[in-house]
């Protein structure tokens, strides 16, 4: 059974989880608008992962008895100077989101919710792997800097990202 504090805390994890989707989701619908598909799949990708880890969170507070609490989503940016700009904006979200898991996992250590603690592991993990797949798009961006040839070939490379959910998913 989850204490009030971490239920709490746990609703606005899924607020945030559901901003991410919205954010990439924009950026998405930003890439498309500039000519670049193979971005655009990459974000539309990022968009369906965020959706399922928000719901990974959904089903995780109903399985342990307590109630899930919705709440408005914000607003994100829906314009971006460049792709740099939209994965320097993608890795400080995720890293945001990292420090968000972290703080959590420390409540659910604090609360001895070891089932809880159990449970984030998975976001732990997940988000080393987020992080990181940022971190190489952007270096590879650096690479490019702004030649056309460079950026149509990360394009072509992005557009072969597929989302494959989770077999544990309870969607």
């Amino acid at each position: 059974m989850l204490s009030k504090k971490m239920e709490d805390a746990l609703n606005e994890q899924i607020n945030k989880e559901m901003y991410s989707a919205y954010l990439y989701l924009s950026m998405s619908a930003h890439s498309t608008n500039i000519g670049l598909p193979g971005f655009a799949n990459w974000f539309m990708v990022q968009y369906k992962e965020e959706t399922e880890h928000a719901m990974r969170i959904y089903n995780y507070i109903n399985e342990q008895g307590g109630k899930v609490k919705l709440k408005a989503i914000e607003e994100p940016p829906s314009e971006f100077k460049d792709v740099m700009d939209m994965f320097e904006k993608t890795l400080k979200h995720e890293q945001f989101i990292t420090k968000s898991i972290h703080d959590l996992m420390e409540l659910a250590i604090k609360e001895r919710d070891h089932a809880t603690q159990i449970f984030l592991q998975w976001f732990v993990t997940e988000q080393i792997e987020e992080e990181g797949n940022d971190n190489e798009i952007l270096a590879k961006l650096r690479l490019a800097g702004d030649k056309g040839n460079g950026l149509f070939m990360i394009d072509k490379e992005l557009a072969t990202r597929v989302y494959v959910p989770p077999v544990e998913s309870k969607e």
